[in-house]
């Protein structure tokens, strides 16, 4: 199977004129968050009733556990938030200043400033909203073992508004881009910003992504819709085999075969008909599940030893990060496969989502 040619439109959003990646080709958008992870001890889940390998957002009762793990002597700050870790990875494959965008709201505070200062280093262009009255998102990162849990306390990033999307200079950075990413985590703050871009992709024949990202967002009702209504725009959906799973039991598919999901969910309808969903599922050590096209194609994992394995902390992210970096540079899907299965493994032998100063893929 080989991927339709580019069209016209996004071979020039792509290259420049000497045939090089444009300027803001990539556009994320998403909660911006400071990771404060610590590796623990299974009794701290027990405590705050938090399961393994799980992504949920705070109530009153996990409020203490953010001061619990900056007590701890081995925690550590890291930028974060699911969409802005795919893009620093995508952008950090690319090694093109400035090839990708990032927004999202912050506070107007250290965190918000330090997160926005590592991004830029990186060369993301960030434009934030920075909201004066309420502090920087931050995500607790619970480590045991090989597991990672997270917890997040939205703040500042629960407040993005469409408005700053539509300010003209912020919506020229839409306009510019040819590719689009957004977090499924992006469904509980801004469903209007999502179908704004959603659509501006489809008028355009630009490609829409999304990720499935946490079960929750499909067992909770109101999120579930959020993500029904934009997923005739979907061009490319992102996910693991925890939420395939989840997917296909709030759809009341009789099925818990992730290639059968795969495929069930990429001929779904879509509303640009000029290009098929692909639908690309991780699992973890087992092979990565891509459908597209009536098609199932299944990727091997050359499987990391266990002592090579630091965290799994943005695992998922990284892969989406590599995946679209080779994506949006009109590449074999076989080779965003294998990009996205390198960014992991990188990531996954190091400390939550950072990596080394320059990529070794080839």
């Amino acid at each position: 199977f080989s991927p339709p040619p580019p069209t016209e439109s996004e071979r020039e959003g792509r290259e420049g004129s000497g045939g090089e990646m444009a300027e803001g080709c990539l556009f994320g958008i998403g909660n911006p968050l400071l990771d404060i992870s610590a590796e623990v001890s299974t009794d701290l889940l027990a405590k705050y009733n938090i399961k393994a390998n799980d992504a949920i957002l705070a109530e009153e009762s996990h409020l203490p556990l953010y001061e619990e793990l900056a007590g701890m002597s081995n925690v550590e700050y890291i930028a974060g938030g699911a969409t802005q870790n795919a893009i620093r990875i995508a952008q950090w494959m690319l090694q093109v200043p400035g090839a990708t965008t990032f927004m999202g709201c912050v506070g107007k505070d250290e965190f918000g400033d330090r997160m926005e200062a590592e991004s830029r280093k990186d060369g993301v262009n960030v434009q934030y909203m920075k909201d004066p009255d309420t502090p920087t998102g931050t995500c607790g990162v619970v480590i045991t073992g090989h597991d990672r849990s997270l917890v997040t306390d939205l703040q500042a990033a629960n407040n993005y508004k469409v408005e700053h999307l539509k300010q003209p200079e912020n919506f020229a950075l839409v306009e510019k881009a040819r590719f689009y990413y957004i977090a499924g985590f992006f469904m509980t703050v801004s469903p209007e910003t999502i179908m704004t871009i959603a659509k501006h992709a489809c008028e355009n024949n630009k490609t829409f992504t999304m990720n499935l990202s946490a079960p929750f967002l499909m067992e909770v009702p109101p999120f579930k819709a959020t993500l029904m209504s934009a997923m005739p725009y979907i061009d490319v959906l992102f996910g693991n085999e925890t939420e395939a799973r989840t997917f296909a039991k709030t759809e009341s598919w009789d099925t818990e075969d992730v290639a059968e999901i795969a495929l069930r969910i990429s001929k779904l309808p879509k509303e640009n008909g000029a290009r098929s969903r692909l639908v690309v599922f991780t699992q973890g050590t087992e092979p990565t599940i891509v459908a597209q096209d009536g098609q199932v194609q299944q990727f091997p994992v050359t499987p990391l030893k266990a002592e090579q394995i630091v965290d799994t902390n943005a695992a998922g992210d990284a892969f989406v990060g590599g995946f679209l970096s080779q994506h949006v540079s009109g590449k074999p899907l076989s080779e965003s496969v294998r990009a996205g299965m390198h960014s992991a493994h990188i990531i996954i032998q190091r400390s939550g989502c950072t990596f080394p100063e320059k990529p070794n893929f080839a």
